[in-house]
C-alpha cells in the first residue's frame, strides 16, 4: 500500500512538473520578452495561452502537498522543517505569480500593468528554481528526520544545479507549446520566434545535465547509482530520446507532436528520479515503509484518490484538450487589434 502511494506521488510531481511547467516557462518567456513595444506581442500570446488553463495546473500542486502530509507525514514534516525557506519562497511566488498574472491585463495604467506583470514574470523564475532545489536536497540525502533547517540543506551544487535545470525544463517546455499556440492564433511570425527559445532552451539543458553529472556523483551518490543502472537508466535514456525527438520535430515544424515528446522527456526524467530514490523517500535515511502513516489511513487515500480521478480526472482531461483545439477563448477583435505591432497594416 505504501509503495503503490508513493509511486502516486510521483505521478502527480510528474504531472505539475509538465503542466504548471509549461506554465512557468511561458512566464520565463513573458521575462525576457523585452520592453514594452518589443515584448507586447509574445506577452499577447503568453496571456491568451495560458487564461484558459493556469489555475487548473495548480491541481496537481494540491495533489502532491495532500498525498504528502496524509500518506507520509513524517516526510512531510522533515522536509517542511529543514526546507521551510526555499518553500516559503517558492508559495510566495505562487501567489505573486497568480496575482500578477491575473491583475495586468485588467489594469488600465501602463505603470499598473508593468509593476504586475513583472511580479508574474520574475516569480515564474524563482518559484521552479526553488521547488528544484528541494527536490536536488532531499536527492542529495540533505534532509533527515529532526533534522534542523540550515542552509546547506538548499544552497548546495545538487540544490542549485536541479533549481536551474526546472528553470531550463520549465522554459523549453513553454515555449515548445507557445509554438502550437501561436499558429493556433495564427500570430505566425511567433512561431519561429519561440522555435528558436525552444532550441536554444533544450542547449541549456544539455550544458546543465553535463555539469551535473560531476556534481551528482559526488554529492548524491545513492541516487546517482539509481539513475545509472535499472528502471533508473532506462528511463533517463528514454527521457533523453524523447527530447531528442522533440527537437527533431521542431526542426522540421511539426510542433502537434513536439509537444506530447517534450512532455513525455520531463516525465519521464521525473519518473527516473523516483526510480533512483527506492526503496528511500529520503535517501538514505527514510524509507517508504518507515515514513508511510497509518494503514487504515493509507487505504482511505487510495480511496480518496481513485474518487478524485474518477471526478475529477475527465474534467482535466477535456479541459486540456478543449484548450489545444482552442475551443475555450475566442480572439475578439479588439484582442486581435492590441496585438498589432505600430507598423501592421490595419
Amino acid at each position: 500500500m505504501a509503495e503503490f502511494i508513493a509511486w502516486v506521488l510521483v505521478v502527480v510531481i510528474g504531472a505539475y512538473a509538465c503542466a504548471g511547467g509549461t506554465d512557468y516557462g511561458a512566464g520565463f518567456w513573458d521575462l525576457v520578452a523585452g520592453g514594452a513595444e518589443r515584448g507586447k506581442r509574445p506577452r499577447w500570446l503568453i496571456d491568451h495561452a495560458m487564461a484558459p488553463v493556469w489555475e487548473a495546473n495548480n491541481v496537481w500542486l494540491i495533489f502532491v502537498l495532500i498525498v504528502m502530509w496524509t500518506g507520509f507525514p513524517t516526510m512531510f514534516q522533515a522536509v517542511f522543517e529543514a526546507m521551510w525557506l526555499p518553500l516559503t519562497l517558492a508559495a510566495v511566488g505562487l501567489v505573486l505569480r497568480g496575482a500578477g498574472f491575473a491583475l495586468r491585463k485588467p489594469a488600465r495604467r501602463l505603470a499598473q500593468r508593468r509593476v504586475y506583470g513583472a511580479l508574474f514574470a520574475v516569480s515564474s523564475l524563482l518559484t521552479p528554481f526553488f521547488l528544484g532545489a528541494v527536490l536536488g536536497g532531499i536527492a542529495a540525502g540533505r534532509v533527515k528526520v529532526g533534522e534542523p533547517a540550515s542552509a546547506d540543506a538548499w544552497a548546495n551544487g545538487t540544490s542549485l544545479l536541479t533549481g536551474l535545470l526546472a528553470i531550463a525544463a520549465t522554459a523549453f517546455l513553454g515555449a515548445v507549446f507557445l509554438c502550437s499556440d501561436a499558429r493556433r492564433f495564427g500570430a505566425h511570425d511567433l512561431v519561429d520566434y519561440f522555435r528558436l527559445r525552444a532550441l536554444i532552451a533544450f542547449g541549456a539543458i544539455v550544458v546543465l545535465a553535463l555539469i551535473a553529472l560531476p556534481v551528482t556523483h559526488h554529492d548524491a551518490r545513492y541516487v546517482w547509482d539509481g539513475l545509472t543502472r535499472g528502471w533508473g537508466l532506462l528511463l533517463v535514456v528514454l527521457a533523453a530520446v524523447c527530447g531528442l525527438a522533440a527537437v527533431v520535430l521542431l526542426w522540421r515544424r511539426s510542433y502537434g507532436w513536439s509537444r506530447y515528446t517534450s512532455v513525455a522527456s520531463v516525465a519521464l526524467t521525473v519518473g527516473a528520479w523516483g526510480c533512483a530514490q527506492r526503496p528511500y523517500l529520503l535517501p538514505t535515511s527514510l524509507t517508504v515503509t518507515e515514513a508511510a502513516g497509518a494503514a487504515h489511513t493509507l487505504r482511505w487515500l487510495v480511496i480518496v484518490t481513485a474518487i478524485a480521478i474518477v471526478l475529477v480526472g475527465p474534467a482535466l482531461v477535456l479541459l486540456y484538450r478543449l484548450d489545444t483545439m482552442g475551443e475555450l477563448e475566442e480572439l475578439t477583435d479588439s484582442d486581435t487589434q492590441a496585438a498589432r505591432t505600430p507598423g501592421d497594416n490595419l
